[in-house]
């Protein structure tokens, strides 16, 4: 049925594509949505090199895409959206491309703090990974973001950056070790909800969806902890490219799955 309602709608080029768009978004919104989507923004580089452009030109879009996408998640009435904007390992890249980077992220935490459609849609905005690698007026700028913020929640924005998931569980479990040491934990009353508390996510639920763009079948680090049983969908389109279209699919998608977590 699915294949049948694209290619007739196909064939109308972009006024079918709006169709086939209304058509996907009337059907996932009368099913449930998921509580909380990751997306690994993947992508960025490769897009910019198909086009002619330098690298951070590709994480300008990219970072562009990222307002996109939440009108998306504000529409069908997303809760928690976490995106994996850079990792630990991706410190090892370029110094031109990784100083861009930061520039970047200064830049759009800055605005952030002050945008009227964050503050309108109530918008809480979080950084999860270990702010102390980055430059100082980066965590400057993302320290402004979580202050002006810090009382909304109709959508928490969690935004993964200086983060790997395996470094996630390490600073976890020396949390808990300082806990046991000074003897306000017993050792033997550790258990997966003493340490889930102890994570960058302690206060939201675990990932029912998490998406990856540009065609890698991969994690890369991401929630490790918190994906044990997540549904995945990976899509081919890189990042920038990335259309409230595909979107819609992977959340039909979602929807269309049996989760049964281990039972």
């Amino acid at each position: 049925m699915f294949k049948f309602v694209y290619r007739a709608l196909y064939k109308l080029g972009k006024r079918g594509l709006s169709l086939y768009e209304k058509y996907l978004l009337n059907e996932v919104k009368s099913k449930s949505m998921p509580r909380h989507i990751g997306i690994i923004l993947d992508g960025n580089r490769r897009y910019a090199k198909k086009v002619g452009l330098n690298p951070w030109d590709g994480h300008e879009k990219g970072a562009e895409k990222l307002t996109e996408f939440l009108k998306w998640c504000l529409e069908l009435n997303i809760k928690n959206v976490t995106v994996f904007a850079f990792s630990t390992h991706n410190l090892k890249r370029d110094p031109e491309e990784v100083d861009k980077l930061m520039k970047l992220f200064k830049k759009k935490f800055e605005e952030l703090a002050t945008h009227e459609e964050i503050h309108k849609n109530k918008v809480r905005v979080r950084v999860w990974g270990r702010k102390e690698i980055l430059p100082l007026e980066v965590r400057e700028a993302i320290e402004k973001a979580e202050k002006e913020t810090c009382k909304y929640g109709k959508l928490n924005l969690n935004v993964c950056i200086g983060y790997d998931g395996r470094q996630e569980m390490v600073d976890a479990i020396k949390k808990i070790s300082r806990r046991v040491l000074n003897s306000e934990i017993k050792l033997e009353n550790i258990n997966e909800k003493l340490v889930a508390e102890h994570l960058y996510s302690k206060d939201l639920p675990d990932p029912d969806l998490i998406i990856r763009t540009s065609g890698e079948e991969r994690l890369s680090g991401f929630l490790l902890w918190q994906s044990a049983y997540s549904e995945l969908y990976f899509c081919d389109t890189y990042w920038p490219e990335y259309r409230k279209v595909d979107f819609l699919r992977a959340i039909r998608s979602y929807q269309t799955r049996e989760r049964r977590f281990g039972r």
